[in-house]
């Protein structure tokens, strides 16, 4: 096998899952990957980070360590640019909380590079949105999050303590899966939060969760059924939805929609578009209308021969005319895909002759710990089968599971899998520090 230099940028699901299956094959000297954060968090979980019923320290997956286990190199960073012709990225100086300098700006030869640097939040111009509102795009958005809640429930029991009102009021812009899922997780989290410490408020009256969607349904792109479910299991657990809300303009106080609606807000989360990062329009490559490379469907980026980007960053076609959409399953295919790819080419070969096809398998939407619903299709079923409850979650747990896999191993992830089952039985339900 040639010795071939691959960079890749982004270690997101399908970035990590890429790194580790060609460090296996290849190993540390061949296979690099960069990355601005230490450790890993499987991004369709941040809803849970940001409710706190999921613990960030306990779920992250330290790169460092991931690279050992897996055999390539890792490269603690942010890309600040790219040299076309010398083939050389650069990736910007680790400074700490100080501004203090800790490791040097390095520059990284490659033969072939790989972008998979995910995606981040697209708030189209509505003026106040990208000021007053909370976006999961990381993990440390997803803290932010947490850690501002707990203190706006403290604040609301001590109001309470004193004879005054004390609410919460929450506003999620957006009824896609990550909106309806945080949604759905903040209502399990409110109540477990009213039997610790917080036993004053009453998680139903006093925190007011409020999904705005500007479609005339949440979860627009899935069919009707999971739709409907979906929203009859929210109302359930008194979340407020509102549909064909465009909104207008997010004050530090309240949100106001195209209509003159105003709706009062402490915290509010925009999940209501995405886009690539602004970094990639730099590079002197083609992009599309939300920031993302243009790619073939090979997965190369337009007019170079040995640059491929994959997942939320990459603009891929499909054989219909359409796009691969935004999802962690088209991720895991392209970084499947690129194995094969990148190692033919490592070994002197010529890369696949077939293209790249997405499979939709379908998808699950997570409705707290409990319950899930969902839509299966692709080649398990001939049409698409309707799930949800129990069944719908456990298959949702399994995504998560697969992708540890991927990255860990059987062994290990079956192992990981049982430490965290009895973590959470000796541990608050929610993370209150």
């Amino acid at each position: 096998m040639q010795q071939q230099r691959i960079v890749i940028v982004g270690g997101g699901a399908g970035g990590l899952e890429l790194a580790c299956k060609l460090g296996r094959r290849m190993g540390a000297e061949q296979v690099t990957l960069v990355d601005q954060q230490l450790f890993h968090i499987w991004k369709p979980s941040l809803h849970e980070v940001a409710a706190g019923t999921l613990d960030i320290h306990q779920e992250g997956l330290s790169y460092e360590m991931l690279a050992h286990d897996n055999g390539f190199t890792f490269c603690l960073g942010a890309m600040t640019g790219l040299d076309l012709p010398g083939k050389v990225l650069s990736v910007a100086p680790v400074v700490d909380e100080h501004g203090e300098e800790l490791v040097p700006a390095r520059q990284l030869p490659f033969d072939q590079l790989v972008f998979a640097v995910g995606s981040t939040a697209n708030h189209y111009n509505v003026p106040g949105a990208a000021e007053f509102t909370l976006s999961l795009n990381r993990p440390a958005d997803a803290e932010h999050f947490r850690l501002r809640m707990l203190k706006l429930l403290t604040a609301a029991d001590l109001r309470k303590s004193a004879g005054a009102e004390g609410q919460v009021r929450i506003v999620i812009i957006g009824g896609g899966a990550t909106g309806v899922e945080l949604a759905a997780e903040l209502r399990e989290a409110s109540v477990v939060h009213s039997r610790y410490g917080f036993r004053r408020i009453d998680p139903h009256r006093d925190v007011q969760i409020t999904l705005l969607e500007g479609a005339d349904r949440i979860l627009a792109p899935l069919p009707g059924k999971v739709s409907v479910a979906a929203a009859q299991l929210l109302k359930e657990r008194h979340v407020n939805i509102e549909v064909n809300c465009r909104v207008a303009r997010i004050t530090p106080q309240q949100v106001e929609d195209a209509a003159a609606r105003v709706f009062p807000s402490d915290l509010v989360v925009w999940a209501a578009g995405i886009k690539a990062p602004d970094v990639l329009a730099t590079l002197g490559m083609p992009t599309g209308r939300s920031g993302q490379l243009q790619v073939t469907d090979r997965l190369l980026v337009q007019g170079q021969t040995d640059i491929y980007a994959l997942g939320d960053c990459a603009a891929c076609p499909t054989a219909d005319g359409g796009w691969v959409p935004p999802r962690a399953q088209a991720a895991h295919q392209q970084a499947s895909y690129l194995v094969e790819a990148l190692t033919r080419r490592a070994q002197g070969q010529s890369a696949p002759d077939r293209p790249y096809v997405y499979k939709d398998h379908g998808s699950l939407v997570s409705l707290g710990t409990q319950s899930s619903v969902g839509n299966l299709m692709g080649n398990l079923f001939r049409s698409t089968w309707f799930v949800q409850g129990l069944l719908a979650r456990t298959m949702y747990v399994s995504l998560h599971l697969m992708h540890h896999q991927a990255v860990l191993g059987t062994m290990r992830t079956a192992v990981l899998a049982l430490a965290r089952f009895l973590v959470k039985r000796a541990t608050p339900l929610v993370k209150l520090h």
